[in-house]
């Protein structure tokens, strides 16, 4: 696949407002969403700058951003090295949240633990976040912004990619991944009692999908 054939781009800092706001969007409600567009703004920036990070834009026709992917390499401890190199602005940024609800704070410390028994090593990577506006669900940007992720990993020498999304009221979501050639490995309970799906692809095994 030739993503210059795409209206599929690396992000870069410049797309970080518009992803926030595909994020909002995507997503209301979730916890990242709630911590606010400051936050989301240095989290995206963080993966977009940072030398494991695999992130791309779904560009419309005036070059604006309308979908997004974001994850990484070597995916185990992400966050908390992501936390290191910018923690004076993530701090600042949560600092309202924490103020209007306290509890939000043990919940920032999980999700920062979280990646840390995720798999290590430089052949796996980790898909983050995919959003998209509402107005393109099922038009197959979604498709295009996965496989080139995977072609990233690829390209990286990854090996295995994994994901996690939520069990329940989501089934378009995990057909979607069924059907791009993930399967299930594990399922869990989050401490805020989200059922999860962690699924996972074998890039070699689907490497004529995403060459």
């Amino acid at each position: 696949m030739n993503s210059d054939a795409l209206p599929v781009v690396p992000m870069m800092p410049h797309h970080i407002p518009g992803v926030v706001q595909v994020h909002l969007d995507s997503f209301p409600g979730f916890f990242l969403s709630f911590l606010g567009s400051r936050f989301l703004s240095h989290y995206y920036a963080g993966v977009c700058a940072a030398p494991e990070g695999i992130s791309f834009v779904y560009l419309n026709a005036l070059g604006e951003p309308v979908g997004f992917v974001a994850g990484s390499s070597n995916p185990r401890g992400f966050y908390s090295r992501l936390l290191r190199r910018r923690w004076i602005k993530f701090s600042l940024a949560s600092a309202g949240t924490v103020l209007r609800r306290p509890s939000a704070i043990r919940r920032i410390a999980r999700g920062l633990q979280h990646p840390a028994v995720n798999p290590v090593g430089a052949d796996v990577a980790g898909l983050f976040s995919i959003g998209l506006l509402p107005n393109l669900q099922g038009t197959g940007a979604g498709k295009l912004l996965l496989q080139v992720f995977l072609q990233e990993a690829m390209a990286r020498g990854c090996k295995r990619v994994f994901l996690t999304t939520d069990r329940d009221r989501n089934d378009s979501v995990n057909a979607f991944y069924t059907k791009m050639g993930f399967r299930i490995e594990r399922q869990y309970v989050t401490p805020e009692g989200r059922r999860m799906n962690e699924y996972w692809i074998d890039l070699r095994n689907e490497y004529s999908r995403f060459a």
